[in-house]
């Protein structure tokens, strides 16, 4: 939205600038230099009702414009986070490959989102980096000391995230 109303303030700022400009020349044109509007008096109204709001509008309507541009791509990718969580929550387990290509990213912006959904307590699972597995699982099941792929203990590396020494998985459990 931010976009369009950007466009709009520019076309607006280009138009009021056009008309207020052709309107003091017409008027110092049209009245020479006796009584009327003086060709110094049609620069200064020129300045003051056709530049300045040029220089305003199109200012904000520029700023609105990148804005904009920003607040789409941001809603972008929290669309594909949606979709991410959505994708892995039906389906029980994703591939990254799978879910790379879906979404149209990366590996590692796919392990980027699922990060930044581990850490807004959004997703819980684990993950298997030998197969390259998503796996979401209930938060009674992932909260258990034993890793749910070899059964092996676990230990804690960060921050809503455990690896199994053994065999490598690491699982994200949210934030409490």
């Amino acid at each position: 939205m931010g976009r369009i109303i950007g466009i709009i303030l520019i076309v607006a700022g280009v138009l009021i600038c056009g008309v207020v400009t052709l309107f003091m020349a017409v008027g110092a044109l049209m009245a020479g230099e006796g009584p009327g509007v003086s060709r110094a008096g049609a620069v200064l109204g020129i300045a003051l009702f056709g530049v300045m709001p040029f220089i305003i509008l199109v200012g904000v309507g520029v700023f609105l414009f990148i804005k904009g541009g920003q607040e789409a791509a941001e809603m972008a990718d929290i669309r594909k986070k949606e979709r991410l969580l959505g994708m892995i929550q039906a389906a029980g387990k994703v591939s990254i490959g799978n879910a790379a290509i879906e979404l149209k990213m990366t590996r590692d912006q796919v392990k980027t989102a699922i990060l930044d959904l581990v850490n807004q307590g959004l997703f819980s699972g684990y993950i298997n980096w030998q197969e390259g597995m998503f796996y979401s699982k209930d938060l009674a099941q992932v909260q258990s000391t034993k890793c749910p792929n070899c059964g092996g203990q676990r230990e804690a590396v960060g921050k809503g995230l455990v690896k199994c020494p053994y065999c490598g998985v690491e699982l994200f459990l949210p934030q409490t």
